[in-house]
């Protein structure tokens, strides 16, 4: 079932016009050099350059003496545990690097995840109730710009309810969904340029709501368990491929990582 929400508000898309390339591409850059100078100022450089030199040293002994087989396994042997140690000594400044690496990436990937939804695009709304019961009494409250282009659909082996909605025009607007007497909102973002998106809002699941949900939880003795927009997923197009942000974030950032430390004669 399907109303109009007359009382919804209309808010200016916060959009952020820069190529969306460009903007992964500075990020990265500057996410290494951050990663380097993070791990010459919380690693033992002198411990980390002694280990590489050891690791060095068995590694050619393998190759100068490896028709004799003794030597060669206590080289392999030393090689191990002198990998551990190098291992151990760069643990904790990785550490300590990728727990606010992490954050960032959970935050922009609200960013760059995913396209906005266009003027005039089909998109699809999944609500998903909590019984049979509630499923039956669910209403769609819409905003005047956005409508539904078909009658919604019923999943019973899913507790789901699917709508086919078109948006009108430009803004970020909430969607309303009433069930038992209670109503619920998502927001939904219809935008040319680069907006910050939550795909999902989510009733409990604190770890899954922190990764992949932007906007408050759902009330505990809320009906509804979950509300899902199909945003379209982003692929930036870069050196003649498409890229998922974050495998070109980790690439260009290690690529810049290398170059600085070079640069800088940090031992990594």
């Amino acid at each position: 079932m399907t109303a109009t929400f007359m009382s919804a508000s209309v808010a200016p898309s916060n959009r952020v016009t820069t190529s969306p390339l460009l903007l992964v591409l500075a990020i990265s850059i500057v996410i290494g050099l951050l990663m380097v100078i993070i791990f010459r100022y919380t690693s033992d450089q002198k411990a980390i350059g002694r280990a590489k030199d050891r690791l060095k040293a068995h590694l050619l002994a393998v190759r100068l003496f490896q028709d004799q087989l003794p030597v060669v396994m206590r080289a392999y042997g030393r090689i191990l545990r002198g990998t551990g140690s190098y291992l151990r000594l760069a643990f904790t400044p990785f550490l300590i690097a990728i727990l606010p690496i992490t954050f960032l990436i959970v935050q922009l990937d609200r960013y760059f995840g995913w396209m906005p939804l266009r003027p005039a695009q089909t998109f699809l709304l999944e609500a998903r109730v909590e019984d049979r019961a509630a499923e039956n009494e669910v209403e769609l409250q819409l905003p005047p710009e956005l409508v539904s282009s078909a009658p919604a659909v019923h999943i019973p082996r899913d507790e789901e309810i699917v709508w086919r909605l078109v948006a009108q025009r430009e803004g970020q607007y909430d969607i309303h969904i009433a069930a038992a007497g209670q109503t619920v909102s998502k927001q939904v973002v219809v935008s040319p340029g680069l907006a910050r998106i939550s795909a999902v809002r989510l009733r409990g699941k604190f770890w899954e709501r922190m990764f992949t949900s932007g906007e408050p939880a759902l009330a505990e003795n809320s009906p509804i368990q979950s509300i899902a927009i199909t945003y379209p997923p982003r692929a930036i197009n870069f050196a003649w491929m498409e890229w998922n942000w974050i495998v070109l974030f980790f690439v260009v950032s290690l690529i810049a990582g290398f170059i600085f430390k070079s640069v800088l004669g940090i031992q990594v």
